[in-house]
C-alpha cells in the first residue's frame, strides 16, 4: 500500500546490513454516525432508502469469516451496486492484479475482491471497478477479519483490520435504486453495515514496524504496487525522490492510470524518511503526470502534469483558453482553478511548506503542457522543457505564468526531458531513448545527440532523473518495468570523463546486503557449470582477456530444467558490446542490438551496450541477480569494469545454474553470495 501521511521509513544499517524498516499506519472508521441498514447472520437480507447524495460515496464493514473453498462464491451483495466474492485466481495469470505475488503453501491463489458497478455521461463503458488481494498476504490467510469498503468519490479502497490493502480511483458513481436490497452469505459473513454518507477515516501509526528489503529494487508494499517515474532533487543536505506511485501497471482508473507522487528523503542513503504524498488525488478527474521538482525564489516546488484529457474531452477542460492565450500574446498566462471554467488540465504545480516536504497544491495552471520540466538553470533562469502535448524550451520570471519559448522545436516533447549541468558539459535526458549534449558554454542550438554516436548511458532504466548531490557525486533514479508499466525502484552513481561521456555504476551506499561469499572457482578458463544456492545473490569475477582486447565470454543463467525464461550476460572484447540475450546450455546467444541499431534498453529484455569503457585491461564484473514472487522472476542487473552497467527483467525466471562459457579469455576469483532478504 502506498506510504501515507506521518509514515516513516528507515533502512536500518548493523555492519553491512540494510533495510527498509515500515512503520504503517492503521485506519479507523468512527461509527458514531448511524448505520443506514445492517445484516446479521440471524437477519442476512434487508432494505434501505437511497442516499441523498451520491457524491458524498458509500461505507460498508463487514466482518468475514475466510476458510478454504472452491469456485467461486459471492458473500455480501447490492444489487446493480456492489457485490464482494471469494474466488480461487488462476496462479499464472498475474494480468491486473498481480495476485501470484502471495500463493498458499499448495500454490492456491485465492482472492477476495470488491466490485463497485459506477455510472457517468463522459464513460458509459466505465462500468465495473475491482478491487482486492490474495488471502496469502494476511498474517491468517483463515479465520476471522474486519473488513471496510470505503467509496469516497474519488477513491474506492479496501481495509483488512486496519490495514489499506488495495485501491483504485472511480470515474462516476453507483445508480442506486430509491429502494435497496441487500443480502450476505452468513457461511462466511457473520454481520455487516453501510453508512451512507461515507465515513471518514482515521489513522494512527501502528506499533509493530513492517520490515521491508532496501531501497536498491524496492516497490511500495503490496501486490499490485509500482514505482512508476520518478524525479529528483538534492536541496540543502537531503535527497529527495518522488515517484509516481502506480498500482496494476497504468490499469488503475480504467486503464488511465491515475498516479500521484509519493515523496521519500535521506541525508545518508541509510536513513530514509517517507512524507505525506506531494500529490494525492483528491478529484475524480485528475490523472497526473511527470514534472520535476525545483527551487526557485527561496521555495521548494513540484511542477507537474494534469492528463485531464484521459477523461474528459478537451473542450471541457481548460486547454483551449489556455492555448488560445498564449497564441495571442505569446506567453501563458495564469489561469487558476477557481476563476477557470472548463476542468483543470495542463501544466501545474504545489510548493512546500517547510522546504523539506508538507507541499500544497497551487491550484494554478501555468503552462497547457502535460509533464513539465522546470528547473532552473545554473544561471539562475526559470526554465522548463515541455513533454506530453507540446515541446521546447521555455522561461519565465515567475512560476505562475508569463512562460515564452525560447526555442520552439528542441527537445522535440517526448515523454519527460531533464536538464542537468556536469562540470564543463550540458545535458538533456529525455526519458526511454533520448541523450543529447553540449558544451557548458555553447549556446542551446549546439546540442547533439549522444545516442547517434553510441556513447549514451540508457542501462535499462525507464524515464532517468539525474541529480548533483555531495562531493560532486551525480545519481541517476529510475524505474524498471515488470509486466507492463512501473516496477522496482532503481538508482546508479554515474561516472563522467573528460570528453564529456558518462558511464555509470553501483551505488555502495545502497548496495544490498549479502551472506558470506563463497569461491566457485579460482580460474575458469573452459565452458563450466555452476549452482545457484539462493534466489537472490551477487557474482563477482575478475576478466583476464588471452589478448588485448580479444575474446568473449557468456555467463547464462538458467531455471533447473530447460532454458525457457533464461537469460545470458554477454561480453564481448572484440568490439567492445555487452548484450542479455536468450540463456543456453549449448552456445552463445546471437548478437542483440543496441539503442543507437534500434535495440530497446527500456524494455529490459534482449539488447546490448556498445563502445564499454575500461575493459581494454583486466576489469571486474559484478552481477546481481535479484528473485521474488512479487515480481514473478528475477532482475539480472551487471556492473561491467565499474563504469557500465545494464539490468534486464526475466519473467518466470528462478535462477538454479549457471553456465560460464568463454572463448579467448580466463575468469579470475568467481565468488557469489546471497543476498540477505
Amino acid at each position: 500500500m502506498p506510504l501515507l501521511s506521518g509514515e516513516i521509513t528507515h533502512i536500518v544499517t548493523k555492519g553491512d546490513k540494510r533495510m527498509l524498516e515500515l512503520l504503517t499506519l492503521l485506519w479507523f472508521f468512527n461509527t458514531s454516525q448511524p448505520a443506514q441498514s445492517t445484516l446479521t447472520a440471524q437477519s442476512p437480507q434487508a432494505e434501505f432508502a437511497a442516499p441523498a447524495n451520491t457524491t458524498r460515496g458509500f461505507t460498508v464493514k463487514f466482518t468475514v469469516d475466510l476458510k478454504k473453498f472452491d469456485g467461486e462464491k459471492s458473500i455480501l451483495e447490492i444489487p446493480d451496486v456492489l457485490v464482494v466474492r471469494l474466488r480461487q485466481h488462476d496462479p499464472l495469470d498475474r494480468k491486473r492484479q498481480n495476485y501470484p505475488a502471495f500463493k498458499m503453501p499448495d500454490g492456491s491463489v485465492p482472492v477476495l475482491e470488491a466490485n463497485v458497478v459506477l455510472h457517468s455521461v463522459e464513460h458509459p463503458d466505465w462500468k465495473n471497478m475491482t478491487i482486492g488481494i490474495p488471502l496469502a498476504m494476511l498474517k491468517k490467510p483463515e479465520g476471522g477479519h474486519d473488513i471496510v469498503l470505503n467509496f469516497s468519490g474519488a477513491r474506492w479502497t479496501m481495509y483488512v483490520d486496519g490495514e489499506l490493502l488495495d485501491n483504485d480511483f472511480p470515474f462516476g458513481y453507483p445508480q442506486w435504486a430509491e429502494k435497496n436490497s441487500w443480502k450476505l452469505d452468513s457461511e462466511y459473513v457473520r454481520q455487516a453495515a453501510i453508512y451512507l454518507p461515507a465515513i471518514q477515516s482515521e489513522k494512527k501509526q501502528a506499533k509493530t514496524p513492517n520490515p521491508s528489503p532496501g531501497i536498491q529494487y524496492w516497490t511500495p508494499p503490496g501486490h499490485n504496487s509500482w514505482v512508476g517515474d520518478v524525479v529528483t532533487l538534492f536541496h540543502r543536505g537531503r535527497y529527495h525522490v518522488f515517484y509516481l506511485y502506480d498500482r496494476r501497471h497504468h490499469a488503475s482508473k480504467f486503464g488511465k492510470g491515475a498516479h500521484y507522487f509519493e515523496h521519500l528523503s535521506t541525508t545518508d542513503f541509510k536513513t530514509w524518511t517517507e512524507h505525506e504524498a506531494a500529490t494525492p488525488l483528491e478529484e475524480q478527474w485528475e490523472c497526473i503526470g511527470t514534472g520535476t521538482p525545483f527551487v526557485f525564489n527561496h521555495q521548494f516546488y513540484i511542477s507537474y502534469g494534469l492528463h485531464t484529457g484521459r477523461v474528459y474531452p478537451q473542450e471541457k477542460t481548460t486547454w483551449p483558453a489556455q492555448w488560445e492565450y498564449l497564441k495571442k500574446n505569446g506567453r501563458t498566462g495564469e489561469f487558476k482553478r477557481a476563476t477557470t471554467p472548463g476542468v483543470p488540465a495542463g501544466a501545474t504545480y504545489a510548493v512546500s511548506a517547510d522546504g523539506i516536504a508538507s507541499f500544497k497544491k497551487s491550484n494554478v495552471m501555468f503552462h497547457p503542457c502535460q509533464n513539465p520540466s522546470v528547473y532552473t538553470d545554473p544561471g539562475g533562469k526559470l526554465r522548463m522543457l515541455a513533454n506530453a502535448g507540446s515541446k521546447g524550451m521555455w522561461e519565465s520570471e515567475s512560476v505562475d505564468g508569463g512562460w515564452w519559448c525560447i526555442r520552439p522545436d528542441f527537445p522535440p516533447g517526448g515523454d519527460c526531458t531533464f536538464f542537468f549541468r556536469w562540470g564543463k558539459f550540458d545535458y538533456i535526458i529525455g526519458g526511454f531513448k533520448d541523450l543529447w549534449s553540449k558544451p557548458a558554454d555553447a549556446p542551446d542550438l549546439a546540442y547533439a545527440s549522444v545516442v547517434a554516436k553510441g556513447l549514451d548511458f540508457y542501462d535499462g532504466s525507464n524515464v532517468p532523473a539525474i541529480t548533483e548531490i555531495t562531493g560532486g557525486r551525480f545519481l541517476m533514479a529510475a524505474w524498471i518495468p515488470i509486466h507492463g508499466w512501473g516496477g522496482p525502484l532503481i538508482i546508479r552513481e554515474l561516472v563522467q570523463f573528460p570528453d564529456g561521456r558518462i558511464g555509470s555504476k553501483w551505488m555502495k551506499e545502497i548496495m544490498p546486503a549479502t551472506g558470506t561469499p563463497k569461491t566457485l572457482a579460482a580460474r575458469v578458463a573452459e565452458t563450466m557449470i555452476f549452482p545457484a544456492e539462493s534466489e537472490s545473490f551477487i557474482l563477482t569475477f575478475k576478466v583476464q582477456p588471452a589478448e588485448a582486447k580479444k575474446g568473449r565470454f557468456g555467463i547464462s543463467f538458467l531455471p533447473e530444467n530447460g532454458e525457457q525464461a533464461s537469460c545470458e550476460l554477454q561480453i564481448r572484447l572484440d568490439d567492445l558490446r555487452a548484450q542479455f540475450g536468450p540463456g543456453s546450455l549449448s552456445h552463445f546467444a546471437g548478437n542483440g542490438k543496441s539503442l543507437r541499431e534500434g535495440g530497446s534498453p527500456a524494455g529490459v529484455g534482449n539488447y546490448a551496450i556498445e563502445n564499454l569503457i575500461g575493459v581494454d585491461q583486466p576489469f571486474t564484473v559484478r552481477v546481481i541477480v535479484k528473485g521474488s514472487d512479487k515480481i514473478g522472476g528475477s532482475l539480472v542487473d551487471a556492473e561491467i569494469a565499474g563504469q557500465r552497467t545494464m539490468i534486464s527483467y526475466r519473467p518466470d525466471l528462478t535462477v538454479k545454474k549457471m553456465v560460464f562459457r568463454m572463448e579467448g579469455v580466463e575468469l579470475e576469483n568467481i565468488r557469489i553470495a546471497p543476498l540477505k532478504h
